[in-house]
Parts: C-alpha cells; structure tokens; sequence
C-alpha cells in the first residue's frame, strides 16, 4: 500500500512532538482510507493489523494516497447517499477510542457505530450463545441479563437470534444499557427480524460494526459470513467477562471463549452446558481457565459484585 510522501519508516516511532503537530482527525478520510485498505488483495483483520504494526503510530489516511481516498469516499457516498451522515466513526489514534480494544489478536484501527458512544467505556459484560436455544437458555439469558443491569453492567452481545436477542432485549425490559456488536455493515441485519430491535438499540443505546461497506457489497456472501467469529472477538476485548448460555460443539461463541482467554478477560460457562454428553469444549475450556458457574449469584461474585439477586434469578 502507498504512502504519503510524509510517511515515517516502518521502523521509526513517531514522537509525541509529531503526533501532537499532526492535522486533526478528520473522520470521513480515515472512513475512506479504511475502505481502500480493505478492497486490496487478500485483506483480512489480520493483514490490516499487520500492516499497521509495520507502521507504528500512523493512521489509515497516511497509507493510503489522496486521490484513492477520495474515489473510495465517492464510493461510498453513492452507496450509502444521505445515510453517509449517520456513519459514527472511530479511529485508533483519538482520545475516544477505547483502549481496550487493542487487545484482541489483531486490533482495529477504524470502526462504525451509531448511538451512545460514552456506554463504550462503561463496564460491560458480553452474554452469548447459540441462535436455536432450548427455552432454559433463552429464559437464562434473560435472567442474566436484567442481573447484570440491575448491578450497573452495560451488556453486549452480537444481535443473533436466539441468546444474543434475548440478552439484548431483558437488557432494554429492565431499563438497562445495551451494546451490539454486529457482523454486517451498520445498515444491514441479520436476522432481517432483528431489524426492529437493531434500531432501537442504534437509537438508545450503542451499535457497533467493524465490517467495511464497500467490501461486504462486493464479496460474495458466503465470504462475508466470516465477519460474525471476527466480531466475536471484539465483543470479548471490549468487556470484563464472556458468559456463555448455551453453545453446540462448532459454535461460532468458541471464538469468543478462545478470544477471552487470551485476552486475559473472564469467561463463564453455565453449568447446564456440562451437563451435556454431546459437548467436549466445555471441559476444555475449562482446563484453560474459564469459570463454571450455576448461578447469577456465582457471576457476580466472581465480578467482584454483591447480589440481591432474587431466588428465581440465580438458579442456573
């Protein structure tokens, strides 16, 4: 990828006299730049992350030519026309990019989102599990969810059907705050019959995307269901804990028990999900560290919490 004429080398760190010259952020270029990035050969999170612990300390813009960014910019305007203005952007580099999030595998350097930013740096706990439930994990998740309002978590989850639509909505029922992290552009759902609840959460709460725009419309879907495991693995590194509900053994949610412990973050496993014969990874990861637990009340403990939860809540 070309670089400005500007540029430091690969191996230089750029002083805080440099960076404190630098022109302000300007959000749409670094959008922009974020896109070309993404349109060349074979990029992923990974390569993209690489390329930028080549080049310590610079911003998408100052690896990507002007008049690239500029037809990348006219791109997406015409993709996403009025829309455009609606686009939250983050860029690593700003004072209102969450740390934290530079320790997934490979960090972000520019995401998307739409709502309350400030609930990004509140503490979180992410609820997770498969799309097809059984009722107890589903009425599990919920419990979990109105007990991790009612003792000041913000909770985060990746707006499937199933686990993470029911964590998401007990969190709104109780008058709690909610975090979606999304494997599709900020404009699309998936589920389509999670649309309703993604704008809500857009609206009140705080949407989440690190999916390029251009990128997802023209790669071939099959291709794009691969942005879900990667989201799994922010939605680890922006939180303290990963609770998981209910898993099968080929889950995409393991990405994410894997992501929060190499992350150093807290995982969860419902006891429920022991008591299944079909199911090794719960042992697994048990053995590398997670946490069995059989109540609300295990959870917040191990949070450092107190619970009041009631009788009906902590049964897990």
């Amino acid at each position: 990828m070309l670089m400005n004429s500007n540029s430091h080398s690969p191996n230089d760190i750029p002083s805080a006299d440099w960076l404190l010259s630098r022109a302000p952020i300007d959000p749409r270029a670094e959008m922009a730049a974020y896109e070309s990035l993404w349109m060349g050969p074979n990029a992923w999170f990974a390569s993209i992350a690489n390329l930028f612990r080549d080049h310590p300390g610079m911003l998408p813009s100052e690896l990507v030519p002007a008049l690239e960014r500029d037809r990348v910019l006219q791109q997406l305007r015409d993709l996403l026309g009025d829309r455009m203005d609606e686009v939250g952007v983050r860029v690593h580099g700003s004072a209102d990019y969450p740390d934290r999030l530079r320790e997934a595998d490979h960090p972000l350097e520019v995401f998307y989102y739409q709502g309350d930013w400030s609930l990004a740096s509140s503490p979180g706990v992410a609820i997770v599990g498969t799309r097809n439930p059984t009722d107890e994990g589903a009425a599990n998740a919920a419990k979990i969810s109105r007990a991790m309002v009612r003792e000041g978590f913000t909770v985060v989850s990746g707006l499937a059907k199933g686990i993470d639509r029911a964590a998401h909505m007990a969190a709104i029922e109780a008058r709690g705050h909610t975090i979606a992290v999304i494997g599709t552009p900020l404009f699309d759902s998936y589920p389509k019959e999670n649309a309703p609840l993604q704008r809500a959460i857009a609206e009140g709460h705080l949407l989440i995307s690190q999916v390029p725009f251009l990128r997802y419309k023209n790669q071939h879907y099959k291709t794009n269901r691969l942005f879900f495991p990667a989201r799994n693995v922010t939605m680890s590194a922006l939180t303290r804990a990963t609770i998981i509900v209910e898993a099968g053994e080929t889950s995409g949610t393991l990405v994410q028990a894997r992501a929060a412990l190499n992350q150093g973050r807290q995982l969860f496993i419902l006891e429920s999900c022991f008591r299944r014969t079909d199911l090794t990874w719960p042992a697994k990861y048990e053995k590398q560290g997670a946490i069995r637990v059989k109540s609300v009340t295990d959870i917040l403990s191990k949070l450092g919490k107190a619970s009041d939860a009631n009788p009906d809540e902590s049964d897990q």
